[in-house]
């Protein structure tokens, strides 16, 4: 496979809902990177959160096996510590082999879900 994507990454929009109308796994309230290693290396990512009152928090350390996708939610992030719900960030991902990443949010606070996804910001 031909190594694609780049080593750093960012998501300069974050923010975690909180809890919505369907509490389940599948519909809960979340974001998510969307990892994709199509490399024949495993890729250790990471991933650092900014804040617009603090300082920064990270790194959050992530393995992407070779060939292979993660859909690591934010929200199931927990050392250094956990990401704060109600509380816009951005996030930056460095790579030590080349990824893919693209951002999704899921916001199921009401009936109608809402659901965003976009490519992150590539950068070497």
């Amino acid at each position: 496979m031909v190594t694609i994507g780049r080593r750093r990454w960012a998501i300069a929009e974050g923010y975690l809902p909180p809890g919505g109308e369907d509490d389940s796994y599948e519909l809960r309230s979340h974001e998510a990177a969307c990892i994709l290693n199509a490399g024949d290396v495993d890729a250790r990512v990471e991933i650092t959160l900014f804040f617009t009152d603090r300082e920064p928090v990270g790194p959050y350390v992530v393995v992407v096996p070779a060939r292979r996708t993660l859909h690591l939610r934010f929200n199931e992030l927990r050392e250094p510590e956990p990401v704060p719900v109600n509380t816009p960030y951005s996030s930056v991902f460095e790579s030590d082999e080349p990824v893919v990443v693209q951002h999704t949010r899921l916001d199921s606070r009401q009936a109608a879900l809402a659901l965003l996804t976009t490519i992150a910001y590539g950068d070497d």
